[in-house]
């Protein structure tokens, strides 16, 4: 598309010549200097304007200039300086070659010319001068250098038709834009300076020239080489780039990737990432590296869809020998630059048939390793390739690749090294929850326990502890913080919860005694003289199958959910209490009705906080969730989970108890009031065998007899009254309870040859299972358990 100024075009001589070499173009300055019309010379072939010797038959490059002879069109031989441009295609059209030589520019500019005075022929800038036709006056010899022609051939040319390229017209119109507005302007643009292979960032800075009135006469060009300080601020800007991409997470196969995105295309046309398998080394990486060197691909990029480049797979293990310049790196420490011009890889390439395959069908000819290191450790190595740039690896390259890997090497090391602390703590986490929830005969439980998907394992924790009287205990907590820390801590306060269970403390007693532990798990985990900050959030929930209530308190920790049978989910109203660490502050117990087949679900606040929702939309969540409950407790649990967590994983740990309450027959309890006279001891018994008869407990009539006689007589002898005998039975389990309203707990003592008594309880542990006592508001419980086994009906 030819352009229109407002002035002459007739002032330089230019023709265009097609592909197949005739005249496309023809103007008038053509005319003006062979005399020819246009419509003579379009369409026939341009030698036949040629006088003896002239053009080259196949002229290379994409310019060429030279003195010609050419025939006028009154037969005369004129001898002229052309300047040949060789256009690409372009709209459609082939390519082609743009011819031109000036006509008005052979004298030199007349004294005080102020075109002249501009000039700055001596000036280490890149100079340029143009008239008010927007044809060369002046250039100073630095433009002349970059340009390629001295300024007496290219006196009076556009400089469209000087530079002959699309960006040439670009600055033209910026030299039209200053000369009609007047007003300076800057043109950024990319060239190639005479026949050099790569092409230059250029500044152009355009200013109007004026004479001595004021009046627009020119425009002077200075043009400024900007490719240093652009690469400069393209390396500056891939530095940040990398800062700012590299390490989004802390999984090294992520963290890997990133770095190899961030070099292509950018730095490499192909990118590889291996690295040591710690597994290989105890864990860490090799503290010395010796060849041969056995390396995980971790990641890969290249400028091509689908890696094509790759001989092995992420995932994949490759050994590289000494001579590889992988080993080489990693051994040396340091980034080794290879070439196949200079036969750097020839050995490496032969060696490995394959990769030497892939280097030449891909036409790699250039390559750099750079180490990964981090804290002294060498985690393994980045190879950097290009086959589509045709330019090598600079050393400036060398220096961004070794920036960028350094920085990429401190984000894969921290991810690498918490990999190993959270695969260390969630084992620890692991060995500390129960593997599998006890059967009781009081409920039936499932349990579900993740670790945060980027915070790492904490300290929630769960657990069902089977009490006496067919009891249950069921403790959801949860310790503030994440990693081993907080798992240890977990293992110490559920430790602390069990052993404080088997003395069947009351809910609101078992949490005083856990936040004095807490306190001095603080003092102890503090520095020299400062207190440490251990926090925990704790509920505990005791469940009685024989009167199917239920005695709660929490620490700070969501109130759980209950569904009734039949009934709609609910939060439970239970007094909030302190978190555990606070310390002085009182706690206090709920006691709550649950007919059997009641659901209870308790858990940590992982499970219902999130960035994406308010805790009223993710209980609401919780609650449409449990009222779908079906006979499957892992289905309940299964199903909570997926109504509230990402699929990407929680923010925070998550630990979910569901328990589905089961109460106990009447006719499986039977209770007697004890009266006060030792002589009456044998009725009892006696009703505890027929008792046992009727439970088709016969077997185990003896044992229980002298179990029973023994817990009464020390109940008579040293308890308060009233006195209570309770059995309770269950398919494998029988339990004696005999109650007083006395605090005193007894004491289970060896009696010597001659003591005439002291052996009543010591008697009793040899016969049972287990035994022991629990305090009540009323005073104490003292409780055996016996394993019994129901006799076969008759006929059975």
């Amino acid at each position: 598309m030819s352009r229109v100024y407002p002035f002459d075009d007739g002032a330089t001589a230019r023709a265009v010549i097609g592909a197949d070499g005739t005249l496309t173009e023809w103007n008038e300055g053509a005319r003006r200097l062979l005399g020819h019309p246009a419509e003579v010379v379009l369409g026939r072939p341009a030698a036949g304007l040629l006088a003896g010797a002239g053009i080259p038959a196949a002229p290379t490059g994409s310019r060429w200039e030279g003195t010609v002879g050419l025939r006028h069109r009154d037969g005369r031989t004129l001898s002229v300086w052309l300047l040949a441009h060789r256009r690409p295609p372009r709209d459609g059209q082939p390519g082609d070659w743009l011819v031109v030589t000036p006509l008005d520019g052979a004298e030199p500019s007349a004294a005080r010319d102020p075109l002249a005075e501009a000039g700055l022929v001596q000036s280490p800038c890149a100079i340029a001068v143009y008239d008010d036709r927007l044809r060369l006056r002046r250039m100073n010899e630095a433009m002349a250098a970059v340009v390629g022609l001295p300024e007496e051939r290219l006196r009076g040319l556009r400089l469209a038709e000087i530079g002959g390229r699309t960006q040439s017209e670009e600055l033209e119109q910026g030299l039209l834009r200053v000369l009609t507005s007047g007003r300076p302007l800057d043109v950024q643009t990319h060239l190639r300076a005479c026949e050099e292979g790569r092409a230059h960032a250029w500044l152009a800075r355009m200013a109007p020239v004026r004479d001595a009135t004021g009046r627009v006469r020119g425009v002077c060009m200075a043009a400024h080489d900007v490719t240093d300080g652009q690469r400069a601020r393209q390396r500056l800007q891939l530095v940040n780039e990398a800062s700012v991409r590299i390490g989004s997470t802390l999984d090294v196969t992520r963290t890997a990737q990133e770095l190899a995105d961030v070099c292509v295309p950018a730095l490499a046309d192909f990118v590889t990432i291996d690295l040591f398998d710690p597994q290989e080394f105890g864990g860490e990486p090799p503290s010395r590296v010796i060849a041969p060197v056995r390396l995980r691909r971790a990641a890969h990029r290249s400028v091509l869809d689908g890696a094509p480049e790759a001989v092995i797979g992420p995932g994949q293990t490759e050994e590289y020998p000494e001579f590889s310049p992988q080993a080489d790196s990693v051994t040396a420490g340091r980034t080794i630059a290879t070439s196949l011009a200079t036969g750097d890889m020839d050995q490496w390439l032969t060696w490995h048939g394959r990769r030497g395959e892939q280097v030449r069908d891909f036409g790699v000819h250039s390559a750099m390793s750079v180490p990964i290191q981090a804290r002294g450790l060498t985690l393994g190595v980045a190879v950097l390739t290009r086959h589509r740039r045709p330019d090598a690896f600079t050393a400036d390259d060398v220096l961004l690749a070794e920036e960028i890997t350094a920085r990429a090497a401190v984000c894969i090391d921290n991810a690498r090294r918490y990999s190993r602390e959270r695969e260390t703590a969630l084992a620890l986490q692991r060995s500390l929850l129960p593997r599998s929830l006890p059967r009781t005969a009081a409920l039936e439980a499932s349990s579900r326990y993740l670790p945060a998907a980027r915070a790492g394992v904490g300290g929630d924790w769960f657990d069902v502890i089977p009490l006496s009287g067919m009891r249950v205990a069921m403790v959801v907590g949860d310790v503030v913080g994440h990693g081993i820390q907080a798992s240890a801590t977990m293992g110490r306060l559920r430790t602390a919860v069990r052993t404080l269970a088997d003395i069947d403390l009351a809910p609101d007693e078992l949490l005083t005694h856990l936040d004095d532990l807490v306190l001095r798990l603080s003092d102890e985990s503090g520095g020299e003289g400062s207190p440490g900050e251990v926090g925990a959030t704790c509920l505990y929930a005791v469940y009685d199958p024989v009167s199917r209530r239920c005695t709660m308190a929490r620490a700070g920790h969501p109130a759980p959910v209950l569904v009734r049978p039949g009934g709609r989910p609910r939060l439970l109203d239970l007094p909030a209490g302190p978190p555990l660490g606070l310390g002085g502050l009182p706690f206090e117990s709920a006691e709550v009705e649950l007919p059997e087949g009641t659901i209870l679900a308790l858990y940590t606040d992982g499970l219902v906080l999130s960035r994406e929702r308010d805790g009223d939309a993710s209980r609401e969540l919780l609650y449409r969730a449990l009222a779908q409950h079906t006979d499957s407790l892992d289905t309940t649990c299964d199903r909570v989970l997926r109504a509230l967590l990402p699929s990407g994983g929680a923010a925070d740990d998550v630990a979910l108890l569901i328990a589905r309450t089961q109460g106990l027959p009447a006719s499986q309890v039977a209770t007697w009031e004890v009266p006060a006279d030792p002589a009456l001891v044998a009725p009892i018994r006696k009703q505890v065998v027929e008792q046992l008869d009727t439970w088709s407990l016969s077997e185990a009539s003896f044992t229980t007899e002298l179990v029973v006689s023994e817990l009464v007589t020390n109940a008579i002898r040293y308890g308060s009254h009233p006195i209570r005998l309770r059995l309770i039975h269950d398919a494998a389990t029988l339990i004696c309870e005999v109650s007083d309203t006395s605090h005193t707990a007894p004491h289970l003592r060896r009696a010597k040859i001659f003591d005439e008594g002291g052996r009543g309880l010591l008697l009793v542990a040899q016969l049972t299972q287990r035994w022991g006592s629990r305090h009540t508001p009323e005073g104490k419980t003292i409780w055996a358990e016996l394993p019994v086994y129901e006799e076969d009906a008759p006929g059975g």
